[in-house]
Order: C-alpha cells, then sequence, then structure tokens
C-alpha cells in the first residue's frame, strides 16, 4: 500500500466567508499531508478591485490562511497566487475596454510575481475564461496569460491555468516555450485524465483518475474545493484526494501515486513533499 505524501494541488481556503483552515485539518484527518492553496477570486475576498493594493490584499489573506493551514498538516502547505480569469468579464461590465482590463490583471500577475520572488508564494495562477466571450476579450485574456509566463519565467516558477475544458493545449504550452518558460511548469487545473502540452491537473473524479494513472505522464490530483458555505462540498471536499489515494493504491497504482505526490510536484515546482513530511 501507498505511505507516501499526499498532495492536494488545488484547493481553495477563505477565511472571510468560509472554513479557512479549519478544511485544511478535515483535509489532514483523512490523511492528507500537502496542500497547494489558491487564492479566491478577488471579489469573494475583498470585492471591487481596481489597483494593485487590492490585489495584496487579497493574496495577504491567502497567505495568512495558507500559513494556519501549515500549522495542521504533517507535510506544508503552499500558497498559489494570482488573477482569476473571470475578473476581466467583471471589469468589462463595470466600464473597462478589455485592453484596459488586461493592464489591471497583469499588474496583479506582477505583484503575484513580486510574492514568488520574495519566498511568500509558490506559483502563479492565470488562465482565460472558460466560457464564450467575445473576441477582444478572449484575445486580452490571452495577452494576461502571456504575460503570466513570461514573469514565471523571471521569477523561476510554474503556473497553475484555470481555463476552459478539453485536452489540446498544445498551443498554450507553445506560448508559455515562447515566453521563457518550460512547459513542465505549466499546469492545467481541473484537468481531465490527460492534457496535451501542459501538465494536467486532475479533478479527483475515478474514471479521470484511473486513466491517469494508467499512463505514464506526470500529474496531479486536486479536489478545487472552493470552500463555500453555501456550497459545502464544492467542487469536491477536502477529504476526497486523500481517499481517492487509498482507493487507488488498494487497486495497485502505487507508482502512479508516487508519480502525483512526489516525482511531480519536485518537477513542476522544485518542492519535496517526503523532506517536508519528515521534517514535520
Amino acid at each position: 500500500m501507498y505511505d507516501g505524501p499526499i498532495l492536494d494541488n488545488h484547493l481553495h481556503l477563505d477565511p472571510v466567508n468560509g472554513r479557512g483552515a479549519d478544511a485544511a485539518a478535515e483535509f489532514a484527518d483523512a490523511g492528507g499531508t500537502h496542500l497547494n492553496v489558491l487564492n479566491k477570486p478577488s471579489w469573494n475576498l475583498v470585492g471591487e478591485v481596481d489597483d494593485e493594493d487590492g490585489f495584496r490584499e487579497t493574496f495577504d489573506i491567502t497567505i495568512d490562511v495558507t500559513a494556519a493551514a501549515d500549522e495542521l498538516l504533517p507535510g506544508r502547505a503552499w500558497p498559489v497566487l494570482g488573477v482569476h480569469p473571470a475578473l476581466i468579464s467583471q471589469l468589462v461590465d463595470r466600464g473597462y475596454g478589455p485592453e484596459e482590463a488586461a493592464e489591471l490583471m497583469c499588474a496583479g500577475i506582477d505583484v503575484a510575481a513580486e510574492y514568488v520572488a520574495s519566498g511568500r508564494a509558490l506559483a502563479i495562477k492565470s488562465g482565460r475564461p472558460h466560457y464564450d466571450v467575445a473576441d477582444a476579450v478572449w484575445e486580452a485574456s490571452n495577452q494576461v496569460m502571456r504575460h503570466a509566463f513570461a514573469r514565471a519565467a523571471e521569477v523561476g516558477c510554474a503556473v497553475q491555468l484555470h481555463t476552459e475544458g478539453g485536452e489540446d493545449f498544445e498551443t498554450v504550452a507553445e506560448w508559455a516555450e515562447a515566453e521563457g518558460l518550460a512547459r513542465k511548469q505549466v499546469v492545467k487545473h481541473y484537468s481531465a485524465g490527460y492534457v496535451d502540452g501542459p501538465i494536467p491537473s486532475v479533478i479527483a473524479h475515478k474514471d479521470e483518475l484511473e486513466r491517469a494513472c494508467g499512463g505514464e505522464w506526470p500529474f496531479f490530483m486536486e479536489t478545487d474545493f472552493i470552500d463555500d458555505p453555501d456550497r459545502p462540498g464544492a467542487v469536491l471536499g477536502p477529504k476526497t484526494v486523500p481517499k481517492r489515494t487509498r482507493w487507488l493504491a488498494e487497486a495497485g497504482h502505487e507508482t502512479a501515486l508516487r508519480r502525483a505526490h512526489v516525482e511531480t510536484p519536485a518537477q513542476v515546482y522544485g518542492i519535496d513533499t517526503e523532506a517536508t513530511l519528515d521534517e514535520n
């Protein structure tokens, strides 16, 4: 049976509206050891954002709750900070032009890169809308994503992407490489079991996890838990990745689980989930 680290690669903790670090305690009680904590959209935490200060406030809230979670885990918790791609639609609805909205979002990415460079965050979050938008908004969103790739290359970190569904993201990986970021440092959040281009962060549904375990490509496991008191289990609850890990171990997937929880985190983020588990 697999008895190594268990990482949820994409989970939200909301100390303003939700359970905050208590959800991390539930993850640990279920057998989880490590978390990558993504900031919730800025409008969920601080309301409307029109300058860098709003992003800083959002990020500081996330850093603080991640530190609280870190104290509750047998391993570590790391913040992953950035700008939710749906912000562009909110800004356009408020009167921003697409290019003007993109400039503000790029400023938020710059702040996230500062936090990574100072060691306060592990990686950057970016992407593009997962719903239909006007061509100008789509183009501006791609500009923001490419800016995130460029800044990540400068500070030496990975980028987690929130995008539309599907499996063909080869062009996105090529954009990252054009901006100086290796494709192995581009992670497709809420992935199916396989993605062409970036590294898939597989939503912890049994069928998709079985598909990922059946191949030889690197992958992560995630819940995308959103810590919303009105939707307590959405998207998946914090116990899910530890439970799915045990289920996969019982099915004989120990090698793939080591890939998801040890090898891929080291390859993508430069983190050692085994050493940080032993340290604690």
